[in-house]
């Protein structure tokens, strides 16, 4: 099905006070989930909500309204299972190393080697398991990722510590390349990350029941106008 609007929320960078004064992608998702007006609602898994601030903010104002459909997506997205931290960091470095700026590269390269790591302890697999996407990804950068196995060989990261501190500073980071890159459709790309996030969150979480909730609310921000089957 395909749904077409034509009235979208007006979303804008940053903090708001209050919905006069308008609305980020997460603000108006804690309105849809019926929570108190925030950038931080209890109804979206905490990493996941930082990379859609982050697409949102640097997102261009062209680009954003688009970001706006896939505000109920993220509503009863959340677990406390530390692989969703690791496997959203690990997509988004994926994604944003081919094409990163030159300064960028090494931190998102050693991100996809730390995340793979951390992996191979939660999951109990060999050492040195990758994944193709993560195979690839290294390989457009073949220097900075011979320097990024070298400077990785010997570490050791923890889960807990991974998820409380590098997680997000590999989110931050790969949005900020993908914003940066000279590569075409950065609004489109930014986009894409953010919808292989939800989508791959989603396929772990039971959301069915909290989108249902939202769904009321939602109509009362955009109204459909068109929709094919």
């Amino acid at each position: 099905m395909s749904t077409t609007f034509d009235v979208l929320p007006m979303l804008g960078r940053g903090k708001h006070r209050n919905p006069r004064k308008g609305a980020c992608f997460m603000e108006l998702a804690s309105y849809l989930a019926g929570e108190r007006w925030s950038d931080h609602p209890a109804c979206t898994h905490p990493l996941l909500a930082m990379l859609a601030r982050a697409v949102n903010d640097l997102t261009t104002d062209v680009g954003r309204p688009r970001l706006a459909l896939l505000i109920p997506s993220v509503i009863g997205v959340s677990s406390d299972d530390a692989h969703w931290d690791v496997r959203i960091a690990l997509d988004a470095a994926v994604q944003a190393l081919p094409g990163a700026p030159e300064y960028r590269q090494r931190t998102l390269a050693v991100a996809v080697i730390a995340c793979e790591r951390i992996l191979d302890e939660m999951d109990d697999r060999a050492p040195g398991t990758r994944s193709l996407a993560s195979r690839e990804a290294l390989a457009s950068v073949p220097a900075t990722a011979a320097w990024a196995e070298e400077f990785c060989r010997g570490s050791v990261a923890k889960p807990a510590r991974f998820v409380r501190d590098a997680a997000p500073s590999i989110v931050g980071s790969a949005v900020l390349a993908v914003a940066e890159s000279a590569l075409p459709d950065t609004d489109a790309r930014l986009h894409a990350m953010l919808d292989a996030a939800i989508t791959r969150c989603r396929a772990w979480a039971d959301a069915g029941e909290v989108e249902a909730l939202a769904e009321d609310r939602w109509r009362e921000v955009v109204r459909p106008v068109n929709v094919e089957v």
